[in-house]
């Protein structure tokens, strides 16, 4: 477990992202849909919480969305989904002002790709 030694700082402004998507439920395509479209929805409030910039939580949800139709074809290309949640990842890790606070986001598109990988296997 870690400790962190939060003496002398002082926390205005604290966001925790993907804390109510449950990456480990995903077992099919159309689950896997639905946490996209959670992450979506986290990206909008980060951006509303001052966590990223318009351009980049734009940017992640694009790609974002571009996944999830991926994966709503008959014939979902698991590349392409990995490509675009890449990118996605991307765009919060490059286009963000505040590397702390974008972390979880970070990390909840990393959970996504580890995701696809298990769907998609």
């Amino acid at each position: 477990m870690a400790n962190f030694d939060m003496r002398g700082q002082r926390v205005t402004n604290q966001y925790n992202a993907g804390r109510d998507i449950n990456f480990g439920a995903v077992q099919t395509p159309e689950d896997l849909v639905t946490v996209l479209e959670q992450l979506n929805a986290q990206f909008l409030q980060a951006k509303e919480a001052g966590i990223l910039s318009e351009e980049a939580a734009t940017d992640a949800q694009y790609q974002v969305t571009k996944a999830a139709q991926q994966a709503k074809k008959p014939d979902p290309n698991k590349k392409r989904i990995l490509d675009h949640l890449s990118n996605a990842k991307g765009s919060i890790e490059n286009l963000a002002g505040n590397v702390t606070a974008v972390g979880g986001l970070v990390t909840a598109v990393a959970a996504a790709i580890q995701v696809v990988q298990k769907v998609f296997s």
